[in-house]
């Protein structure tokens, strides 16, 4: 057992090694943790490496972020207990679509239909001719996306370049008039809008994300923020549970809700979600914040 403990502490790589190990930029992760690919880590295992590998893999075959993550939170929602996708399951391409390996199944992880395996059943006959694999419509479509990407990526690396903001906006337009469906560059343009005070705005572009991708778990931590912002608590917290049931290691969404049950003096509640926090984080600056917090609402309730 000894032994064993000592090997999982050995086994951890910082940013830089998995940034070398994968051959990606800073600026590439940075961005699949944007787009709520992978939680934000200072320190990764091997089943984070794995899972990494898949996303880049996925992501070199030209699937975007937003086809990536509605994969996975396919293969949760059909399958129960799925709470690792990279580890339980293999995902491989399918033509443009993105196709799951699990039990010795494949199946669309979107639509939870199976997928008949050709590479399992190398006898099987062929009873029609193939369709073709990619029509010009397709083609189009790939291209605009691909487009897409670029200026999202363009966008990311002026705002962490600390240009001037319009710029980063521009990047961002291009990228939706690319693909109206881009969502991770309508939440970043939701997000500078938020911070200019333009909250109607803000909204409309969140919005707008959320119906392109309702499984994007930003999105909704970002809706909840402008509410509580704006006073709004009860959709606040609406938004940030719906946050947590997408991706429960989203660790400000808890550091989020615990401040808006303290608001509300739901201190019971606030403890529960300072603890779930410090599970997931306990060694960052914000991290020291709540545990002060955490240890000020342990003593009222001491008190009472």
């Amino acid at each position: 057992m000894a032994e064993t403990l000592r090997a999982e502490a050995v086994a951890q790589y910082g940013r830089e090694d998995i940034c070398r190990l994968l051959q990606v930029s800073e600026r590439r992760l940075r961005g699949w943790e944007k787009q709520g690919l992978v939680d934000a880590a200072g320190v990764y295992g091997f089943s984070d490496i794995a899972a990494l590998r898949t996303i880049k893999r996925l992501s070199d075959l030209r699937f975007s972020p937003g086809q990536i993550r509605r994969a996975i939170n396919g293969l949760k929602s059909h399958i129960e207990d799925m709470e690792r996708p990279f580890e339980q399951a293999r995902f491989s391409a399918e033509g443009r679509r993105i196709a799951v390996h699990v039990a010795g199944d494949k199946l669309d992880p979107v639509s939870g239909q199976l997928l008949f395996d050709f590479e399992a059943n190398p006898g099987a006959a062929v009873r029609a001719f193939p369709a073709r694999r990619e029509e010009p419509a397709g083609l189009a479509k790939m291209e605009r996306e691909a487009e897409a990407e670029a200026w999202f990526q363009r966008g990311l690396a002026l705002e962490e370049a600390g240009a001037p903001v319009q710029d980063a906006v521009m990047a961002y337009r291009r990228a939706i008039e690319a693909n109206p469906r881009a969502s991770g560059a309508l939440v970043n343009l939701g997000t500078i809008a938020f911070r200019m005070r333009k909250m109607k705005d803000a909204e409309a572009f969140y919005r707008r994300a959320l119906e392109s991708d309702p499984g994007y778990a930003l999105a909704h931590f970002n809706v909840g923020n402008l509410f509580d912002e704006q006073g709004n608590h009860s959709e606040a917290r609406k938004h940030y549970l719906e946050a947590i049931r997408l991706n429960p290691r989203y660790a400000d969404t808890y550091f989020n809700l615990a401040l808006l049950c303290e608001r509300n003096n739901e201190i019971l509640q606030a403890i529960g979600y300072w603890n779930s926090y410090l599970k997931l984080d306990s060694t960052s600056s914000w991290a020291r914040a709540a545990k002060k917090q955490l240890e000020r609402l342990k003593k009222s309730v001491r008190s009472k």
